[in-house]
């Protein structure tokens, strides 16, 4: 394999992209050496919540012609079910209402379709061979062409624990007993947010899970109340090229903001693509280019470190006064992105709760 199967996955809270947006994204994916796109935001009521609610017609029309356009140029797309603790009665009416959902996306034609057990309660018996009987029921009724599954706990972070109760003993030996090898499963790394993914950690995780994970990558993403604070712009680093042997593929949690997602975004190709020769001052260059205005390029240059580093909480009235002024000269998506964000109109959603 020379190069990863890569994509990004819309899962975050929050204030979600729109439709235009999306399609626009398509492009940028295809021209910047990405595979896929998985549909999941986290504000869909119909994939989480609601699952056993079909979505209104509009928005069923909307995703199939978004769906096309992907598929038109060559990308595949996901789709992300979040059937919210379904484990806790999965009985005769619940397994029907599953067939029911997993029909419609047989009819919206999805290459992927990615069931999804986070930011749920785990602490119950025999979590992992009802989780997995959910899976194996999907994976016998879709024609996608991959289904993934993403555990309650999908990194050995202890916040996890903290949060959605302890994680059953034996949790992922008997995942990896109770799905077939086909069905790949999401992991986020040593953190939820991981600044890093070391080789060793990965194959510890394929071991233990009887496969080469699926890499949920929680960066740029910055929907949590920490994160929320900054606008992460930088390149992606220490996702070192041998990765690519070592997973089944590598999905990035892009921000709120799509736009300025780009940024970010535009270096993690590359940092596969160069491996040892991977620069990152170079990419970061390069990736602020992409706004097409060579005064707001700089202007994001200089301000990268109040953006990323110093965070929403720590910028004076003065300054953020003087930002908004600043990028109020532009007419540019990026630039209005941040304005927003200095205007709080990107507010941290406390059903985040891993941040």
């Amino acid at each position: 394999m020379n190069s990863p199967y890569l994509g990004i996955i819309e899962g975050f809270f929050g204030r979600a992209w729109s439709f235009a947006t999306r399609f626009d994204y398509a492009e940028f994916l295809k021209d910047n050496g990405y595979h896929f796109y998985i549909y999941a935001p986290k504000n869909d009521p119909w994939l989480r919540k609601k699952w056993e609610e079909d979505w209104p017609a509009e928005i069923f029309i909307q995703l199939q012609r978004l769906i096309n356009h992907y598929q038109n140029l060559g990308l595949d797309f996901g789709i992300g079910l979040s059937p919210f603790e379904m484990y806790n009665n999965y009985d005769r009416s619940a397994r029907k209402s599953l067939h029911e959902k997993i029909t419609l996306f047989n009819e919206l034609g999805i290459n992927l379709l990615c069931v999804l057990f986070d930011d749920m309660h785990g602490d119950v018996p025999d979590l992992a061979q009802k989780q997995a009987e959910i899976t194996l029921d999907v994976l016998n009724k879709t024609t996608a062409d991959k289904v993934i599954m993403c555990p309650t706990y999908y990194s050995f972070d202890p916040v996890l624990e903290k949060v959605f109760g302890t994680r059953p003993k034996g949790y992922f030996q008997d995942l990896a007993k109770g799905l077939p090898p086909q069905i790949d499963i999401f992991w986020t790394g040593p953190k939820v947010c991981s600044q890093e993914f070391p080789e060793s950690h990965v194959q510890e995780v394929s071991e233990l899970l009887g496969r080469k994970p699926f890499l949920w990558d929680n960066y740029p993403v910055n929907d949590g109340r920490v994160t929320s604070q900054f606008i992460l712009l930088k390149p992606f680093e220490n996702r070192p090229g041998s990765l690519v042997e070592l997973t089944a593929g590598h999905a990035a949690n892009p921000m709120n903001q799509a736009w300025l997602s780009r940024i970010p975004l535009y270096s993690l190709p590359r940092s596969y693509a160069e491996k040892e020769h991977y620069d990152l001052q170079k990419t970061r260059q390069e990736a602020v280019q992409q706004v097409g205005e060579k005064r707001l390029a700089q202007q994001l240059l200089n301000d990268i470190d109040i953006l990323h580093t110093q965070g929403l909480d720590h910028i004076n009235p003065a300054q953020k006064k003087a930002l908004i002024m600043q990028y109020s000269c532009y007419t540019s998506p990026y630039a209005q992105e941040i304005i927003d964000w200095l205007n709080g109109e990107y507010a941290f959603d406390p059903a985040c709760l891993t941040d």
